[in-house]
């Protein structure tokens, strides 16, 4: 395993992040018991992971707070989310308070090491930033969690209107950001101001269906060249030219690898219930950058696209995702 510094957090942590959410949720979400799941926060750790996110819209926390319940806890980072309602412009610093406990009561443990609030809208913001933040900062100071993040609402904010914000406030320590092959905006839009301001970054949707899926693909590139957002040509095997000796093994190989070596990445998320996904996934990110003219040729092709590809996983036969 690769290992990074988060930020100005100074955790180190893996390049790889295992995501607790998606509808594989640790395989709970495709009929793994939670038996299998715990044994899938294990091998992650056994394979270098140190890095767990998870949510309390996830449903998550408990299974992750049991799998490490017999692991020091100064060789995990553990990084959860708040209740969806406190997000919203209504909500009060108490409730943001008493998500935060009923986490610290799910996880089992007595300190998270990055809380966030989840899936901030524009709008919603300023409400975050002036009356949520300030209630969650002094029980940080009571110990209760190291470090404040932000995820933004990546199909709802397609310019990242909340983490171009955020990364400058001085507030948020770590944000969690939508970044891909067909969804690169944030190069421009977070990167630059999370360098310079140290801030931590966790990369989401690197994958999706929209790269596991061939058909998916396809059918994607046939209505963008409909819409005159792409060259016709291209919808027939847009990123077949990827895939080579010496270059990737397969579109998502493709995928994790682009968005794992982009200047400002720390840790690239990814969601599975699958030993063979998991290894797979880890796999790819441990790889090299692709070929310098096949990375320059997907901004050249895509670099203009925006939201592309930010919908949910999608469940294969197997009924595992990778995500």
């Amino acid at each position: 395993m690769d290992y990074t510094t988060l930020g100005r957090t100074g955790l180190r942590v893996s390049i790889a992040g295992l995501g607790c959410g998606g509808f594989s949720r640790l395989g709970l979400g495709t009929g793994k018991s939670e038996a299998e799941a715990i044994a899938i926060i294990h091998q992650a750790l056994d394979l270098g992971i140190n890095l767990f996110d998870t949510a309390a819209a996830y449903g998550t926390e408990s299974v992750l707070g049991k799998a490490l319940k017999t692991v020091p806890r100064d060789r995990v980072v553990v990084c959860t989310k708040a209740p969806f309602s406190v997000s919203g412009g209504a909500s009060t610093p108490a409730s943001a308070v008493a998500g935060l406990d009923n986490s610290l009561r799910q996880l089992g443990t007595d300190t998270i090491d990055v809380y966030q609030l989840h899936g901030v809208a524009p709008a919603n913001y300023d409400h975050a930033l002036r009356d949520i933040a300030p209630a969650l900062l002094r029980e940080r100071d009571k110990g209760k969690f190291r470090f404040l993040g932000i995820s933004e609402t990546a199909p709802g904010d397609l310019t990242h209107e909340t983490l171009h914000r955020a990364a400058q406030d001085g507030v948020w320590d770590v944000v969690m950001v939508g970044f891909s092959m067909m969804h690169q905006n944030a190069r421009e839009r977070v990167f630059p101001m999370t360098r310079a301001h140290r801030v931590g970054t966790l990369l989401m949707f690197a994958v999706r269906n929209i790269f596991s899926q061939p058909g998916r693909l396809a059918a994607t590139l046939r209505e963008l060249a409909a819409d005159g957002q792409i060259a016709p040509e291209l919808a027939d095997d847009p990123l077949g030219f990827l895939v080579h000796p010496g270059g990737a093994s397969s579109i998502v190989d493709a995928a994790y690898r682009y968005v794992r070596h982009e200047p400002g990445v720390d840790v690239v998320l990814f969601g599975t219930g699958s030993p063979d996904h998991l290894r797979a996934n880890i796999a790819s990110l441990l790889k090299p950058p692709l070929p310098e003219p096949d990375h320059r040729r997907i901004g050249e092709l895509f670099g203009h696209l925006v939201g592309v590809g930010l919908d949910a996983p999608h469940l294969s036969r197997a009924g595992m995702v990778r995500s």
